[in-house]
C-alpha cells in the first residue's frame, strides 16, 4: 500500500531535539509524573503501591472501566460507557476510524484544512476523497454550501477537525447543527477529531457526539490534558453496530492499551477541570503575546480566531512555506510547522501551550528578525 509522507510528523519530528525555540509544538505544558499525582491530588504511597502489584498482562479490552468513567464525564448524558473505547492515541483513533468507515464505491469528504489521516489513509485505501475547502476569503471557516454540493447518497463519512488544525478555528453549537443535518441528509457518519478540545470560554464545548446519532469523536491526552506520552486516546460513537466494527480493527492493530498508561490517563481525566483551567490559562497568556507581537508585523496575520494551542499565521512573501520554514530554522534555529503540512502556502503554524512566555518572546523575536530581512 502506497501512503503519502505524513508531512507534519516528518517536518517536526526530526528538528524537536535540535531547535532553540520550538514553536512548532502543538501540545500544552507537558506534566511529570509527580506533577500529575500532585495535581490530581493522587496519595504518591497509594499510586506506587497500585504500580508495584499491577499485572503487565494484557489490559482490559474495551478500556479500563475507571477511565471509561472519567471520560464519560466530559461529555453530555446521551454518552455512556459502552459507546467508548480505549485507542492507542488520537491518532491511533483516526486511523482505525479511517479504515473501519471506507468501503470500495463510497466516497469520503474531508473538510480541509484537516489532519492529514483524514484525507492520507482513504486515499491510500483508493477510496475517493472529495475536499471542501476553507481559506482566508471566509476567515477558514466552513464553506456549508461547498459540503452540501460534494455529499451524496455514497459519502460514507465527513470529517473534520474541530477546533481545527492548524488554524485552531472552532465551530459554534450552531455551525455543528449545521453540520449534522448536512450528514443526516445522506446518513452519513460524521467523525470530528477533537483533540484540542476543551480550552474555549463556552461554559461547555458541545462534542459530535453530543448532537448527532451517527456522529463519532476522537479524542487523547496529548494536547489539552498534557501527557502526550502516555499514549491514550478514545473513540466515542453511539451507533453500537459501527462500535462493533471499531472493535473489530482495534484488536487487530493493538489488542487493547496499557494499564499503567490507562491508570494515568484515568487520574488525570477525573480531574479534568483542574487541567483543562492550567492549560487554557496557559494557552491563553500564550496567544495573547502572539496577537500583540502580530500587530507589530505588517507583512503577517493570523488567519482567525483560535480557541487552541495553536494559530496559523500568514504571510505576504512569494515564498513556498517550507522554503520559509527551512531558511527560518537554518538561521535561526527557530522551529515552526510549516503551512505545506496542511496544504496551505504562504503560512506557518505556531504554538503557544508550553507555558513558559519569555521563551516564546525569544522566538517570535527571532521570527520577527528573519522575516525583516526579506523582501517582498
Amino acid at each position: 500500500m502506497k501512503i503519502d509522507k505524513f508531512e507534519a510528523e516528518y517536518w517536526l519530528n526530526p528538528l524537536d531535539p535540535i531547535a532553540k525555540y520550538n514553536l512548532g509544538s502543538s501540545c500544552c505544558k507537558p506534566v511529570t509524573v509527580n506533577e500529575m499525582l500532585e495535581l490530581t491530588g493522587t496519595d504518591r504511597d497509594w499510586f506506587y503501591k497500585e504500580l508495584d502489584s499491577m499485572s503487565l498482562h494484557y489490559g482490559y479490552f474495551e478500556g479500563m472501566p475507571r477511565l471509561k468513567k472519567a471520560i464519560k464525564n466530559l461529555y453530555t448524558d446521551v454518552v455512556t460507557e459502552n459507546m467508548i473505547l480505549s485507542v492507542h492515541g488520537g491518532s491511533g483513533a483516526n486511523s482505525i476510524l479511517c479504515h473501519s468507515l471506507c468501503e470500495t464505491g463510497h466516497n469520503v469528504v474531508s473538510i480541509i484544512p484537516n489532519y492529514q489521516q483524514f484525507y492520507s489513509i482513504p486515499e491510500s485505501l483508493g477510496i475517493e476523497v472529495r475536499k471542501a475547502v476553507s481559506d482566508e476569503s471566509i476567515e477558514y471557516s466552513i464553506n456549508m454550501d461547498e459540503v452540501k454540493k460534494l455529499v451524496d447518497k455514497n459519502t460514507s463519512m465527513i470529517n473534520l477537525a474541530n477546533p481545527n488544525n492548524p488554524t485552531g478555528y472552532t465551530l459554534s453549537k450552531n455551525e455543528l447543527e449545521e453540520l449534522v443535518e448536512v450528514a443526516r441528509s445522506v446518513d452519513a457518519y460524521l467523525v470530528i477529531d477533537e483533540i484540542y478540545r476543551g480550552l474555549s470560554d463556552d461554559k461547555y464545548q458541545y462534542s459530535v457526539v453530543d448532537l448527532y446519532e451517527k456522529g463519532i469523536c476522537t479524542f487523547g491526552t496529548s494536547k489539552v490534558f498534557s501527557c502526550a506520552g502516555a499514549r491514550i486516546g478514545w473513540i466515542i460513537t453511539r451507533d453500537m453496530d459501527i462500535f462493533d466494527t471499531i472493535h473489530n480493527y482495534r484488536s487487530y492493530s493493538s489488542i487493547c492499551e496499557g494499564s499503567i498508561n490507562e491508570l494515568i490517563t484515568a487520574l488525570i481525566v477525573e480531574k479534568s477541570d483542574v487541567f483543562l483551567n492550567r492549560n487554557k490559562e496557559i494557552v491563553d497568556t500564550g496567544r495573547a503575546e502572539l496577537n500583540k507581537w502580530i500587530d507589530t508585523q505588517p507583512h503577517l496575520k493570523l488567519a482567525c480566531d483560535s480557541t487552541a494551542s495553536i494559530s496559523l499565521v500568514l504571510y505576504d512573501f512569494d515564498i513556498p512555506a517550507k522554503e520559509f520554514a527551512t531558511n527560518l530554522f537554518e538561521k535561526t534555529q527557530t522551529l515552526v510547522c510549516h503551512g505545506g503540512c496542511f496544504g496551505i502556502e504562504k503560512s506557518f503554524r505556531i504554538g503557544y501551550g508550553f507555558g513558559d512566555v519569555d521563551y516564546l518572546k525569544k522566538g517570535l523575536a527571532e521570527i520577527g528578525k528573519f522575516v525583516s530581512e526579506l523582501q517582498i
